[in-house]
C-alpha cells in the first residue's frame, strides 16, 4: 500500500524485547524485512547472538543489531538506553514482548488436554494435572519480567520515542488477561475503571495478588483459577491496563496491546494452531501504526482462543508495526488481529 510506502519512506528505528526466539524473533524478521532497523535483544546473550545471526543468513543484516537485555534489571536496560542514544538518537518503535509463564508445566498433559478441548483447557481439575510447580518466587518473577519490566522499558526509552514524528509502543499481550475471564471483583472493578486508573492502582492489584499468593489464598480469594496460568494472566490483566493509562499520557503516541492467538512458543510448551509468524503480524503492523489513529485500545485475533505456531503469532505484532499511514488505531487492544475489549 502506498501508505505504507510514505511511512517506510522515513528511516525507522525498533527495540523488541525478548527476541532470541518465537513471536519477539520473527516480529524482529519482519520488521527488519520491510526496512526497520531492529535491535533484537535477549536476556541470555548467546541465544540473542545465535538468533541474530540466523537472521543475517535471511539477507537482514543491514537492518539489524543485537543487545543484551535483561528487563528485570535496570542497569542492562540503562545500557540499551545508552546504546540507542549513541547509535540512532532516536527511536520510533518499542515492541515489549518478553515474558515468563510464572509456573511450571507438564506440557506433555497439557498437549493432550489441548487436544481434548479442541482449545485452551479449562477447568481447575484438569490444571490440577497440568501445573506441577507453582511457588511464590516464579509468581514474583511472573509479575516483574511481563508488567515491571514493560514499564521499566517504556519509562527508559519514552525520551527517546518522543524525538520520533510517529512514536509507537506495542505491548504483546494475552487473551488470558482480558477481564471477563478474571474472577477477582475487587481486581477487576479498579482495572476497568478507565477513570480512576493510575499505575499506583494497578500496582495495588497486583500486591494484593502476591500477599494473597504468599498467603496460599489465591483461590480461597478468588483469584482465577480455571485456566490454568494465574500469575501470567494477573501480569497481562495490568499491562493492558497500563496501556490505556500510556496512551492517555502520551496523546501522540501510538500505544495499543495485541494477543497473537494460542502460539506455538516455550510458554506453551510449543502447543499451538498457530505459527510464531503469524501471531507476530499483528504485533508487526501495530509497531507501524501512524500518529493520529485511537490509542489505548486491545487487539484480538479474529477467534477467541485460537491456537497458533511462533511463526503464526509473531504475525500479528508484525502485521500491527507495519500498519499503513493515516487513520490507523491507537490504544487498542488486538486479538489476532481485530481490537478487542479489555473487559
Amino acid at each position: 500500500m502506498a501508505e505504507t510506502c510514505d511511512f517506510l519512506a522515513t528511516k525507522r528505528y525498533a527495540v523488541v524485547t525478548g527476541a532470541n526466539k518465537g513471536i519477539g524473533l520473527e516480529i524482529c524478521r519482519q520488521l527488519a524485512s520491510k526496512g526497520v532497523t531492529v535491535v533484537l535483544t535477549a536476556r541470555d546473550e548467546q541465544r540473542g547472538l545465535e538468533a541474530f545471526q540466523m537472521l543475517k543468513e535471511f539477507g537482514l543484516s543491514d537492518n539489524l543489531f543485537f543487545h543484551q537485555l535483561d528487563v528485570t534489571d535496570p542497569l542492562s536496560i540503562a545500557s540499551i538506553a545508552a546504546f540507542i542514544k549513541t547509535q540512532f538518537g532516536k527511536l520510533d518503535i518499542l515492541v515489549n514482548n518478553a515474558a515468563v509463564a510464572g509456573l511450571t508445566m507438564n506440557y506433555q498433559r497439557f498437549a493432550a488436554a489441548v487436544e481434548d478441548f479442541g482449545d485452551w483447557p479449562v477447568g481447575e481439575q484438569i490444571w490440577n494435572e497440568i501445573i506441577t510447580g507453582q511457588t511464590y518466587d516464579q509468581a514474583e518473577e511472573c509479575l516483574n519480567t511481563n508488567y515491571y519490566g514493560m514499564k521499566r522499558m517504556v519509562e527508559a526509552l519514552v525520551p527517546f520515542l518522543q524525538l520520533s514524528d510517529s512514536a509507537r509502543i506495542v505491548n504483546v499481550s494475552s487473551y488470558l488477561g482480558v477481564l471477563k475471564i478474571m474472577s477477582h471483583e475487587w481486581a477487576k472493578e479498579v482495572l476497568s475503571d478507565v477513570e480512576t486508573l493510575t499505575e499506583e492502582r494497578v500496582e495495588q492489584v497486583l500486591n494484593r495478588f502476591l500477599e494473597d499468593f504468599r498467603e496460599g489464598t489465591v483461590g480461597t480469594n478468588g483469584w482465577q483459577t480455571y485456566i490454568g496460568l494465574t500469575a501470567y494472566s494477573v501480569s497481562k490483566a495490568a499491562m493492558n491496563a497500563y496501556t490505556r493509562i500510556l496512551a492517555k499520557k502520551y496523546p501522540g503516541f501510538c500505544i495499543n496491546c495485541v494477543a497473537p492467538g494460542f502460539v506455538k512458543t516455550d510458554i506453551t510448551g510449543d502447543t499451538g494452531y498457530m505459527t510464531a509468524a503469524e501471531g507476530a503480524e499483528n504485533a508487526s503492523r501495530l509497531a507501524l501504526l501512524p500518529i493520529g489513529g485511537s490509542s489505548g485500545l486491545f487487539f484480538n485475533l479474529q477467534e477467541v482462543s485460537s491456537i497458533l505456531t511462533p511463526e503464526e503469532g509473531a504475525a500479528i505484532p508484525v502485521k500491527l508495526a507495519l500498519w499503513p499511514n493515516g487513520g490507523a488505531p491507537s490504544g487498542l487492544f488486538f486479538v489476532q488481529g481485530e481490537p478487542s475489549s479489555f473487559e
